[in-house]
This record gives structure tokens, sequence and C-alpha cells, in this order.
């Protein structure tokens, strides 16, 4: 059993003087011990995730949530939290647009449990992945995506009342915002057809065929602020032979794009990963 209890915290809103102050004093009056803090600000959006915890028999959740709770309201900032520690499987979203692939094999993943994780919700700007959602008897959400900051609110309400703890992009063609991936810090894992930087962006694999190039792969890394440019966790590649056309190349690279995305997530899961200066390290 473990003697710490975990709490993750993130904090997103308008910049304000005294925010960490604020939250780390209130932490520190409720006994914790902050592991980790970063914090940052980007063009006035104030953004901070802290992992803090406590001995098991200092623990007081109630008094915690709800300080936490007043806090943000006194602040006037989404202040979000999720407890860790407590023996369950981590739970995640699946975010998917058009392709399946990707979808299909996150879900035989978990099925067979290879992944050891819960997926609890598809959320989707598109409406064709609902029946393979439903075949896995999950709950499928479609956002309209004409406005990003609305769609972006009902997508955080979505994860907060399936209670998700990571998210995963299978094949996702929309950009996520800074302020919505500060929720989920490093824990947003994508999978992106070619091997970064190289070819970051729509269409990579046309990209790659225009470029003649002799060796493409797929990268599934951690979502950023920058497109395309978070940190790697775990890249593959194929070589692109003498006369392959670019439909060949799509479908090689697709197959690589499941089981590299699988394994990124496994090597989440497993708490193998560090982030460090933009980099991930395996621990």
């Amino acid at each position: 059993m473990l003697r710490r209890q975990i709490l993750s915290i993130s904090m997103v809103g308008n910049d304000r003087s005294g925010a960490v102050a604020a939250a780390t004093k209130f932490l520190f009056e409720m006994g914790a011990n902050i592991e980790a803090l970063e914090e940052q600000v980007t063009r006035g959006q104030f953004s901070m995730t802290i992992q803090a915890s406590w001995k098991r028999t200092e623990w007081k959740p109630g008094p915690v949530k709800e300080g936490l709770n007043r806090l943000g309201v006194e602040l006037g900032m989404d202040i979000r939290f999720k407890q860790h520690g407590r023996g369950e499987p981590q739970r995640f979203a699946i975010f998917g647009s058009k392709e399946e692939h990707a979808l299909r094999g996150l879900l035989e993943a978990a099925a067979k449990q290879e992944i050891k994780a819960l997926p609890v919700v598809v959320i989707s700007n598109h409406g064709k992945l609902r029946p393979i959602a439903r075949r896995a008897q999950l709950p499928f959400q479609e956002v309209d995506w004409g406005q990003r900051k609305e769609a972006e609110i009902k997508i955080l309400q979505l994860t907060k009342e399936f209670e998700v703890d990571f998210v995963v992009l299978a094949r996702f063609m929309k950009v996520l915002s800074p302020q919505f991936v500060w929720h989920f810090k490093n824990k947003i894992i994508n999978i992106h057809p070619s091997l970064l930087p190289s070819f970051p962006g729509p269409q990579a694999y046309r990209q790659a065929y225009e470029h003649g190039v002799k060796i493409a792969g797929v990268t599934a890394h951690f979502v950023n602020m920058h497109l395309d440019g978070g940190p790697i966790i775990a890249q593959s590649s194929f070589e692109v032979k003498r006369g392959m056309t670019l439909k060949e190349i799509v479908r090689t690279g697709q197959e690589l794009e499941i089981r590299t995305l699988i394994k990124a997530v496994k090597l989440y899961l497993n708490r193998r990963l560090d982030v460090h200066w933009g980099k991930v390290k395996e621990i």
C-alpha cells in the first residue's frame, strides 16, 4: 500500500499577481509537500501545474478539495485536481476525427489488456467514429469545432465528467490551445505520421512522398503549445522502397502508427517517462 496520497493540480486563468503564493500557502496550511511546480504566462494567460503529496495519516480529502474549489472562485481561475495512488486503473479519453485505424488499434489493445488502462469516452469533431465507439460500448461525444474556445470548454467539461486521467489523440485533426494543454500537461499523447521534426502539420505522408525520402516513419509525442513540437516518446521507421506509391506509404505508415502509439501509452502507464528540458527520458 502506498504511504502517500498524491494530488495533481492544474490552474488556468487570466494572469494576476499572488496566484502562485495563494495556492502554495493553501497547500502548506493543508500539510502538503509540494513535489513539483511549473507555471508560465502566455499572452496574459496564467497556467500552473502542481504535484502535491500528503502522508496517508494526514490526508484530509474533504477540506483539501473544498479549499481548492473555493480558491478557484476567489482567484477567478479554473482549478482542477486529480487524486492518484488509489490502485485503480487510469482512465483515458480518445480524441479522433475521421481516420479509424488508430482508434481501432487502441480499443483492441485495451480489450486484450495490452494497455492496462480504461478507455472511458471517445470524443470527435465528426460523427464517423460513432459506430466504432458503439461496438466497444463506449460513450461517443461529437463536439462542433466551429468555435474552438467553446469546443474546448465542452471537452474539458466532458473530461471532468468522465474523470479522465490522460488523453490519447488518435489522429485528431484539430489543434488544441495552450490553455487546454495545460490542463493535461504531459498527459496528452499524440501520434504523428512522420519522423518529427521532419514534416510537421497536415499531409505528412504526402510531404515525405513528394520529397522522395528513403526512410519514413511515425512519432508518438506529448502535446505542448507548439504544433507537433512536443517531447518525443517513441518513433518507428520503415524503408520507402523504389516504386512505392503514396497509397502504399500511407498503408505501411498507418500500421506503424498503431504499434507506436500503443508503445507510447504503455511507457506512460509504466511510469517510465520523465520530461526534462523538453525531452523525454526513460527511467
